[in-house]
């Protein structure tokens, strides 16, 4: 539970003018985040206060993650209100909770009682159309479009489109692209998707066997040999022992051409310094840096041999 409340806070300080304008419907151009925390007999800090400017003015936005339904949950927004007053006496605060819990959304949305009438808005972001966080394609907006109601599409389908904008808008940052992919996998609990997303991981780490030159080149002898089992197994075969055969069988420049292929769909484009690295290597080179694909973390590791096991991106 505190993961999630780390990373939506993270979020939030990111896209607090996108979520303004998108989700809460605010004319505004620029925040200033303002970070807060409040001693009372526990320390406690809001997850995002924030000084906004634009056509309606200055003002204090407080924004509220929340991931399951708390009976107190009025009490803490008007205790944070009235230090935030405290601390901003001369602006308006503007209070939101978000609620981006599993169970239905049953939280009071304020206190009313003998000389106190005090309200702050609410939003299930499994009511809101994700559509809106999709269209800002970006990585943020992205991650956060996982809460979000997809509208009668499957999960599989949202879930596929995400990852693959992430991956290419990170682009050949892997450390990058696994961090969103963490934000990711912990928001998705929220919607039980976590083993959609699990899968959609799985599809990004295999490599296309079909395009390896062992392959064309076993299933070549696996037909010629006229195997007693079929064609199928004779492919089979043949990827096994063209993996040691057939890339010096091959013509170099079209192993050339291959690897490069692979590395550029693994790790993105490649420098001019790549290309020349492949055209002046050996055979023997080609080889190796052609197994080492399969399972290098990082372009570098492709050539120098080192690598993680099979299944990371």
């Amino acid at each position: 539970m505190a993961d999630k409340d780390i990373v939506s806070k993270d979020l939030l300080k990111r896209i607090a003018v996108d979520i303004a304008r998108m989700l809460l419907h605010l004319d505004v151009d620029s925040a200033e985040i303002i970070e807060t925390e409040y001693h009372r007999i526990e320390d406690r800090r809001a997850d995002l206060v924030a000084h906004m400017s634009g056509e309606e003015g200055e003002f204090i936005l407080h924004i509220e993650v929340q991931n399951d339904n708390d009976k107190k949950m009025a009490q803490r927004m008007l205790r944070y209100r009235s230090d935030i007053i405290a601390a901003r006496p001369a602006l308006d605060v503007r209070q939101y909770l978000l609620y981006i819990g599993k169970s239905a959304f049953s939280m009071a949305e304020g206190i009313q009682q003998t000389g106190l009438d005090f309200l702050y808005r609410t939003m299930d972001m499994a009511k809101v159309d994700c559509q809106a966080l999709l269209r800002q394609d970006t990585p943020d907006a992205l991650v956060l479009a996982i809460l979000c109601d997809f509208k009668g599409r499957s999960a599989q389908e949202v879930v596929h489109f995400i990852v693959q904008r992430l991956h290419q808008l990170t682009g050949e940052s892997e450390g990058r692209f696994r961090e969103y992919m963490r934000m990711l996998e912990v928001l998705s609990t929220n919607r039980g998707l976590d083993k959609v997303i699990e899968e959609e991981e799985k599809m990004l780490s295999r490599v296309d066997e079909t395009t390896l030159p062992s392959y064309r080149i076993g299933l070549q002898r696996g037909l010629s040999d006229g195997l007693e089992q079929g064609i199928e197994q004779g492919i089979e075969q043949g990827i096994e022992q063209g993996m040691e055969k057939g890339i010096e069988r091959g013509r170099q420049q079209g192993e050339e051409r291959v690897i490069l292929r692979l590395i550029t769909r693994r790790f993105g484009p490649v420098s001019q310094e790549t290309r020349e690295r492949l055209e002046t290597a050996t055979p023997t080179q080609l080889e190796n840096w052609a197994d080492n694909i399969l399972e290098a973390r990082t372009l570098e590791e492709v050539f120098s041999g080192a690598g993680a096991p099979s299944g990371n991106v």
